[in-house]
Protein backbone atom coordinates (compact mmCIF):
# COMPACT_ATOMS: atom_id res chain seq x y z
CA UNK A 1 0.00 0.00 0.00
CA UNK A 2 1.29 3.22 -0.93
CA UNK A 3 2.71 5.43 2.38
CA UNK A 4 1.12 8.02 1.78
CA UNK A 5 -2.62 7.26 0.44
CA UNK A 6 -4.36 4.59 2.42
CA UNK A 7 -8.05 4.30 2.73
CA UNK A 8 -10.30 5.66 3.27
CA UNK A 9 -9.44 8.54 0.91
CA UNK A 10 -11.64 11.92 1.61
CA UNK A 11 -12.78 13.28 -2.23
CA UNK A 12 -13.00 16.75 -3.25
CA UNK A 13 -16.11 18.03 -3.37
CA UNK A 14 -18.04 20.30 -5.65
CA UNK A 15 -20.90 23.12 -4.46
CA UNK A 16 -24.00 23.95 -6.62
CA UNK A 17 -24.16 26.87 -8.43
CA UNK A 18 -26.31 28.37 -11.11
CA UNK A 19 -23.66 29.76 -13.97
CA UNK A 20 -20.09 29.07 -14.52
CA UNK A 21 -17.39 31.27 -13.26
CA UNK A 22 -15.23 33.99 -15.22
CA UNK A 23 -11.70 34.55 -15.15
CA UNK A 24 -12.35 37.52 -13.72
CA UNK A 25 -13.95 36.19 -10.68
CA UNK A 26 -10.61 36.23 -9.28
CA UNK A 27 -8.59 33.37 -10.88
CA UNK A 28 -8.51 30.98 -14.12
CA UNK A 29 -10.75 27.92 -14.48
CA UNK A 30 -10.75 24.62 -16.12
CA UNK A 31 -14.15 23.09 -16.93
CA UNK A 32 -14.51 19.69 -17.16
CA UNK A 33 -18.05 17.33 -17.97
CA UNK A 34 -19.45 15.90 -15.19
CA UNK A 35 -20.50 12.25 -15.80
CA UNK A 36 -23.21 10.25 -14.28
CA UNK A 37 -22.01 7.60 -12.68
CA UNK A 38 -20.21 6.41 -8.73
CA UNK A 39 -17.55 8.07 -7.28
CA UNK A 40 -14.57 6.24 -7.44
CA UNK A 41 -10.91 6.00 -6.06
CA UNK A 42 -8.20 3.98 -7.61
CA UNK A 43 -5.44 3.06 -5.83
CA UNK A 44 -2.68 0.98 -7.74
CA UNK A 45 -0.17 -0.87 -4.63
CA UNK A 46 3.11 -2.93 -5.16
CA UNK A 47 0.38 -5.44 -3.82
CA UNK A 48 -2.40 -4.76 -6.81
CA UNK A 49 -5.93 -2.96 -7.04
CA UNK A 50 -7.51 -1.13 -4.43
CA UNK A 51 -11.27 0.29 -5.54
CA UNK A 52 -12.88 2.78 -2.72
CA UNK A 53 -16.31 4.39 -3.15
CA UNK A 54 -16.65 8.17 -2.22
CA UNK A 55 -18.46 6.51 1.10
CA UNK A 56 -14.87 4.82 1.95
CA UNK A 57 -16.15 1.32 0.93
CA UNK A 58 -13.61 -1.13 -1.04
CA UNK A 59 -16.03 -2.21 -3.56
CA UNK A 60 -13.02 -3.96 -6.10
CA UNK A 61 -14.87 -7.35 -6.04
CA UNK A 62 -17.79 -5.79 -7.93
CA UNK A 63 -15.58 -4.34 -10.93
CA UNK A 64 -13.32 -6.51 -11.93
CA UNK A 65 -12.73 -5.40 -15.00
CA UNK A 66 -11.81 -2.20 -13.82
CA UNK A 67 -9.37 -4.17 -11.23
CA UNK A 68 -7.94 -5.97 -14.29
CA UNK A 69 -7.31 -2.60 -15.92
CA UNK A 70 -6.09 -0.81 -13.45
CA UNK A 71 -3.43 -2.95 -12.72
CA UNK A 72 -1.52 -1.51 -15.96
CA UNK A 73 -0.63 1.34 -13.81
CA UNK A 74 2.27 2.24 -11.90
CA UNK A 75 2.58 1.11 -8.53
CA UNK A 76 2.15 4.32 -5.93
CA UNK A 77 -0.53 5.52 -8.19
CA UNK A 78 -3.84 7.19 -6.80
CA UNK A 79 -6.58 8.18 -9.18
CA UNK A 80 -10.32 9.91 -8.16
CA UNK A 81 -12.72 9.85 -10.89
CA UNK A 82 -16.29 8.42 -11.84
CA UNK A 83 -17.02 4.79 -12.92
CA UNK A 84 -19.90 5.15 -15.47
CA UNK A 85 -21.31 2.09 -18.22
CA UNK A 86 -22.66 3.54 -21.87
CA UNK A 87 -24.96 2.12 -23.40
CA UNK A 88 -26.53 3.03 -26.96
CA UNK A 89 -23.98 6.01 -26.99
CA UNK A 90 -24.63 7.63 -23.40
CA UNK A 91 -24.01 6.88 -19.60
CA UNK A 92 -26.47 4.58 -17.99
CA UNK A 93 -26.73 5.16 -14.11
CA UNK A 94 -29.35 2.34 -13.43
CA UNK A 95 -26.39 0.11 -15.43
CA UNK A 96 -23.73 1.44 -12.49
CA UNK A 97 -25.66 0.76 -9.83
CA UNK A 98 -26.31 -3.34 -10.94
CA UNK A 99 -22.83 -3.08 -11.04
CA UNK A 100 -22.52 -2.19 -7.73
CA UNK A 101 -24.73 -3.97 -6.11
CA UNK A 102 -23.45 -7.24 -7.65
CA UNK A 103 -23.96 -9.72 -4.36
CA UNK A 104 -20.91 -12.29 -5.09
CA UNK A 105 -18.33 -12.60 -7.10
CA UNK A 106 -19.74 -14.78 -10.06
CA UNK A 107 -22.14 -12.35 -10.25
CA UNK A 108 -19.54 -9.50 -10.59
CA UNK A 109 -18.07 -11.18 -13.78
CA UNK A 110 -21.24 -11.71 -15.44
CA UNK A 111 -21.86 -8.09 -15.14
CA UNK A 112 -18.97 -7.06 -16.11
CA UNK A 113 -19.16 -9.19 -19.24
CA UNK A 114 -22.51 -7.20 -20.03
CA UNK A 115 -22.12 -4.23 -18.54
CA UNK A 116 -18.43 -3.63 -18.86
CA UNK A 117 -17.48 -0.13 -17.07
CA UNK A 118 -15.24 2.83 -18.37
CA UNK A 119 -13.23 5.09 -15.54
CA UNK A 120 -13.46 8.88 -16.26
CA UNK A 121 -10.69 9.75 -14.21
CA UNK A 122 -10.56 13.66 -13.26
CA UNK A 123 -7.32 13.75 -11.21
CA UNK A 124 -4.40 12.37 -9.76
CA UNK A 125 -3.76 12.24 -6.48
CA UNK A 126 -0.40 10.35 -6.17
CA UNK A 127 1.71 8.76 -8.32
CA UNK A 128 4.89 6.94 -7.50
CA UNK A 129 4.47 7.13 -3.94
CA UNK A 130 4.39 11.07 -4.33
CA UNK A 131 1.38 12.63 -3.00
CA UNK A 132 0.41 15.36 -4.87
CA UNK A 133 -2.51 16.72 -3.72
CA UNK A 134 -0.48 20.07 -2.64
CA UNK A 135 0.26 20.41 -6.48
CA UNK A 136 -1.79 22.79 -8.61
CA UNK A 137 -4.36 21.66 -10.51
CA UNK A 138 -2.67 22.23 -13.91
CA UNK A 139 0.32 20.11 -12.93
CA UNK A 140 -2.26 16.95 -11.43
CA UNK A 141 -4.15 17.28 -14.59
CA UNK A 142 -0.58 17.30 -17.49
CA UNK A 143 0.62 14.04 -14.92
CA UNK A 144 -3.14 12.24 -15.30
CA UNK A 145 -3.24 13.04 -19.13
CA UNK A 146 0.38 11.47 -19.39
CA UNK A 147 0.17 8.70 -17.23
CA UNK A 148 -3.41 7.19 -18.75
CA UNK A 149 -2.63 8.47 -22.77
CA UNK A 150 -0.85 5.31 -22.82
CA UNK A 151 -3.16 2.90 -21.82
CA UNK A 152 -6.59 3.72 -23.02
CA UNK A 153 -9.74 2.71 -22.64
CA UNK A 154 -11.32 1.90 -20.07
CA UNK A 155 -8.90 3.95 -17.75
CA UNK A 156 -9.03 7.29 -19.19
CA UNK A 157 -8.92 11.30 -18.42
CA UNK A 158 -12.11 12.84 -18.77
CA UNK A 159 -11.97 16.04 -21.69
CA UNK A 160 -10.68 19.42 -19.86
CA UNK A 161 -10.85 23.07 -21.24
CA UNK A 162 -10.29 26.48 -19.68
CA UNK A 163 -12.06 28.10 -22.28
CA UNK A 164 -15.16 28.82 -20.91
CA UNK A 165 -17.51 29.58 -24.63
CA UNK A 166 -15.88 25.59 -25.48
CA UNK A 167 -17.70 24.60 -21.94
CA UNK A 168 -20.79 26.36 -22.56
CA UNK A 169 -20.87 24.44 -26.07
CA UNK A 170 -20.31 21.20 -23.73
CA UNK A 171 -22.98 22.19 -21.36
CA UNK A 172 -25.49 22.51 -24.25
CA UNK A 173 -24.67 19.44 -26.25
CA UNK A 174 -23.61 16.91 -24.59
CA UNK A 175 -26.49 16.39 -22.27
CA UNK A 176 -27.74 13.73 -24.88
CA UNK A 177 -24.65 11.37 -23.84
CA UNK A 178 -26.15 11.38 -20.76
CA UNK A 179 -23.48 13.66 -19.37
CA UNK A 180 -25.04 15.66 -16.48
CA UNK A 181 -23.12 19.24 -15.93
CA UNK A 182 -19.77 20.60 -15.64
CA UNK A 183 -17.43 21.44 -13.22
CA UNK A 184 -15.16 24.27 -12.39
CA UNK A 185 -12.06 23.86 -11.07
CA UNK A 186 -9.05 27.05 -10.68
CA UNK A 187 -6.15 26.06 -12.23
CA UNK A 188 -4.31 26.73 -9.01
CA UNK A 189 -6.70 24.97 -6.73
CA UNK A 190 -4.82 22.02 -4.74
CA UNK A 191 -6.92 19.12 -3.78
CA UNK A 192 -8.81 19.34 -0.98
CA UNK A 193 -10.37 16.54 0.41
CA UNK A 194 -13.53 16.95 2.01
CA UNK A 195 -13.91 20.59 0.98
CA UNK A 196 -16.38 21.65 -1.41
CA UNK A 197 -13.89 23.95 -3.21
CA UNK A 198 -14.81 22.58 -6.53
CA UNK A 199 -18.11 24.03 -8.42
CA UNK A 200 -20.76 22.33 -10.34
CA UNK A 201 -23.50 23.43 -12.83
CA UNK A 202 -26.19 20.96 -13.40
CA UNK A 203 -28.28 20.14 -16.66
CA UNK A 204 -31.01 18.73 -14.92
CA UNK A 205 -33.97 19.11 -12.27
CA UNK A 206 -31.53 17.72 -9.42
CA UNK A 207 -30.67 19.87 -6.27
CA UNK A 208 -27.91 18.65 -3.86
CA UNK A 209 -29.86 18.78 -0.40
CA UNK A 210 -27.92 18.33 3.37
CA UNK A 211 -29.16 15.05 5.34
CA UNK A 212 -30.48 15.87 8.48
CA UNK A 213 -32.58 13.26 9.74
CA UNK A 214 -34.18 9.80 8.97
CA UNK A 215 -37.42 7.74 9.26
CA UNK A 216 -37.35 4.24 10.39
CA UNK A 217 -34.28 2.00 11.82
CA UNK A 218 -30.49 3.16 11.79
CA UNK A 219 -30.06 0.17 10.08
CA UNK A 220 -32.92 0.50 7.45
CA UNK A 221 -33.94 3.80 7.17
CA UNK A 222 -37.29 4.14 5.24
CA UNK A 223 -36.54 7.97 4.60
CA UNK A 224 -34.64 10.74 4.94
CA UNK A 225 -35.10 14.53 5.62
CA UNK A 226 -33.22 17.09 4.18
CA UNK A 227 -32.97 20.98 4.03
CA UNK A 228 -32.42 22.80 0.77
CA UNK A 229 -28.84 25.38 0.34
CA UNK A 230 -30.29 28.87 1.29
CA UNK A 231 -33.73 26.98 3.10
CA UNK A 232 -33.76 25.36 6.28
CA UNK A 233 -37.41 23.88 5.86
CA UNK A 234 -37.04 20.31 6.50
CA UNK A 235 -38.38 18.22 3.36
CA UNK A 236 -39.17 14.53 4.21
CA UNK A 237 -37.82 12.52 0.88
CA UNK A 238 -40.04 9.87 -1.02
CA UNK A 239 -39.09 6.15 0.69
CA UNK A 240 -35.68 4.75 -0.04
CA UNK A 241 -34.98 2.50 -3.05
CA UNK A 242 -33.11 -1.00 -1.39
CA UNK A 243 -29.84 -0.34 -2.38
CA UNK A 244 -29.70 4.05 -1.08
CA UNK A 245 -31.38 2.17 2.07
CA UNK A 246 -28.27 0.17 2.40
CA UNK A 247 -26.17 3.06 1.51
CA UNK A 248 -27.67 5.14 4.16
CA UNK A 249 -27.13 2.54 6.73
CA UNK A 250 -23.91 2.95 6.26
CA UNK A 251 -23.26 6.41 5.61
CA UNK A 252 -25.69 7.69 8.29
CA UNK A 253 -23.86 8.66 11.08
CA UNK A 254 -25.05 8.24 14.96
CA UNK A 255 -28.54 9.96 15.71
CA UNK A 256 -28.18 12.47 18.77
CA UNK A 257 -31.01 10.45 20.42
CA UNK A 258 -33.60 13.51 19.70
CA UNK A 259 -36.75 12.71 17.52
CA UNK A 260 -38.83 16.09 16.08
CA UNK A 261 -41.63 16.14 12.94
CA UNK A 262 -41.82 17.08 9.74
CA UNK A 263 -44.95 17.57 7.86
CA UNK A 264 -45.09 15.77 5.00
CA UNK A 265 -47.55 16.67 2.16
CA UNK A 266 -50.74 13.68 1.61
CA UNK A 267 -49.04 11.82 5.40
CA UNK A 268 -49.07 14.54 7.66
CA UNK A 269 -46.60 15.19 10.43
CA UNK A 270 -44.16 12.34 10.46
CA UNK A 271 -41.42 11.91 13.76
CA UNK A 272 -37.84 11.52 12.38
CA UNK A 273 -34.60 11.00 14.38
CA UNK A 274 -32.39 14.05 14.11
CA UNK A 275 -28.48 13.78 13.21
CA UNK A 276 -25.81 15.92 14.46
CA UNK A 277 -25.45 19.17 13.35
CA UNK A 278 -22.05 19.19 12.45
CA UNK A 279 -22.75 16.36 9.67
CA UNK A 280 -22.15 17.32 6.11
CA UNK A 281 -24.03 14.31 4.21
CA UNK A 282 -25.53 15.34 0.83
CA UNK A 283 -28.05 13.88 -1.28
CA UNK A 284 -28.91 14.21 -4.39
CA UNK A 285 -32.52 14.99 -4.75
CA UNK A 286 -34.84 14.96 -7.75
CA UNK A 287 -37.71 17.63 -7.79
CA UNK A 288 -40.79 17.06 -8.63
CA UNK A 289 -44.30 18.70 -8.78
CA UNK A 290 -47.17 16.60 -7.34
CA UNK A 291 -50.72 16.22 -8.55
CA UNK A 292 -51.16 18.63 -5.61
CA UNK A 293 -48.99 21.44 -6.86
CA UNK A 294 -46.58 20.49 -3.99
CA UNK A 295 -42.71 19.70 -3.91
CA UNK A 296 -41.45 16.11 -4.10
CA UNK A 297 -38.02 15.33 -2.88
CA UNK A 298 -37.20 11.79 -4.96
CA UNK A 299 -33.14 10.88 -3.30
CA UNK A 300 -31.04 9.88 -6.08
CA UNK A 301 -27.80 9.25 -5.07
CA UNK A 302 -25.39 10.52 -2.32
CA UNK A 303 -23.01 13.01 -2.71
Amino acid sequence: MSDVLRPPVDVALAESVDALPRDDTGGAWAYEPKFDGHRMVVLRTADGVVLQARSGRLVARAFPDLVAAAEALPAGTVLDGEVVVWHEARTDFAAVQRRAAAASTARARVLARELPASYAAFDLLAEGGTDLRRRPYTERRAGLVRLLAPLGPPLQPVPSTTDRATALTWYETLPASGIEGLVAKRLDGTYLGGRRTWLKLRHSDTRDALVIGFTGPPTAPRALVVTLPGDGSPILTTPLPSALRTEAARLLPPPTGDETVVTAVGVGEVTYQLLPQEGELTLEIRQRTTRHGAFSAEPVRFR
